[in-house]
């Protein structure tokens, strides 16, 4: 018992340990949670991080994909390599191909300096593409070839560049969908989806609201120099009810808000109360809200129906498969909304 204190007090100092004690968990340290869920998800990720495959990590917006592909790295071989991350969605197009594989002086104007490509920055490590289903598909072709040949050729340049990562992908996008659309390659799909981890949204996992909710009150107070202790019960019992539609991003801008404003040690549930609010007129990406709407939708179907799944794809204007596909998406389960009655 008295080592066991002494070893949590070291833990909290910051003190040295040895190499038993730092955990097999301090991989995933970033990552909080109790769910069981999120559990499964993470004993399925330690597996395969020693593996050297790609992997696909799917979710939602704001639900963390980066921080697991984050632990993903610091579990593999290539931990002391560095770990290279890019948002495909957040760049023009015209300066994607360049951020990916590097240009040479005077390739393009304004290209005054030789410019390393984050394949190349990668070389060794991991190579983090973020929102690859937003990749414009004239790139998926040069993205593909890259993995395929396993070299670069920076834009302007003749010369062919080899390179050694380990690739982890995420969207918030069905990319089988996006085949369907033509807005992304199969073959690339196959290249990037080895091994396929979905992160379940924040409404999934509702046993993690208060831990992280607890977790951002301390950062935030600390942030804004506020002394805060906690939420009132009512006010916890309101962020773990409430929809998240934006997932874990949109708790924090929630907890954030709720420090800012608070003028006591205990936040009320007024607060809280206000800040979803402000939250839920908020302007979303297009598809967030079509995901948002798409769900309440089906939510609404169904319970009108009390699960009759047959009903509810009649009045909805889909056949089964398609609806059943719906619901899969959406994790909606049609049982819950039975009665007495059966399907």
């Amino acid at each position: 018992m008295l080592l066991q204190q002494v070893a949590h007090a070291l833990r909290l100092s910051g003190a040295p340990a040895n190499n038993e004690n730092l955990s097999e968990n301090a991989w995933r340290e970033d990552i909080l949670t109790r769910s069981p869920k999120m559990e499964s998800l993470l004993g399925q990720a330690k597996l395969i991080a020693t593996n050297d495959v790609s992997v696909l990590i799917q979710g939602e917006s704001g639900t963390g994909k980066e921080l697991l592909a984050h632990a993903l790295h610091k579990a593999s071989s290539r931990s002391h390599q560095p770990f290279v991350a890019i948002n495909c969605g957040a760049i023009p197009e015209n300066l994607l191909e360049s951020e990916l594989f590097g240009h040479s002086k005077g390739a393009f104007t304004g290209a005054v300096n030789q410019h390393v490509g984050l394949f190349q920055s990668a070389d060794g490590g991991t190579l983090f593409l973020d929102e690859i289903g937003d990749m414009p598909i004239s790139l998926q072709v040069k993205v593909l070839r890259a993995l395929q040949e396993r070299v670069i050729r920076p834009v302007g340049s003749t010369q062919q560049i080899p390179f050694d990562v380990r690739l982890i992908s995420a969207t918030h996008r069905n990319l089988l969908d996006e085949i369907k659309a033509k807005n992304f390659r199969e073959d690339l799909f196959y290249r990037i989806n080895v091994v396929n981890l979905e992160i379940p949204s924040l409404a999934e996992r509702r046993e993690d609201v208060s831990l992280l909710a607890n977790h951002f009150l301390s950062i935030f107070s600390r942030r804004h120099h506020k002394t805060i202790q906690s939420y009132s019960p009512e006010a916890l019992e309101n962020l773990i009810q409430a929809a998240w539609p934006g997932n874990i991003r949109q708790l924090q801008n929630v907890v954030e808000q709720t420090v800012v404003l608070a003028t006591s040690s205990i936040i009320p549930a007024n607060l809280v109360q206000k800040a979803l609010q402000v939250e839920a007129n908020t302007i979303l990406p297009f598809e967030t809200a079509r995901q948002q709407f798409e769900h309440e939708y089906l939510i609404n179907l169904l319970k009108s129906t009390q699960g009759n799944v047959a009903q509810a794809a009649k009045l909805a204007q889909r056949n089964r498969t398609e609806f059943y596909r719906l619901l899969e998406r959406h994790h909606i389960q049609p049982s819950q909304f039975k009665k007495s009655i059966t399907e």
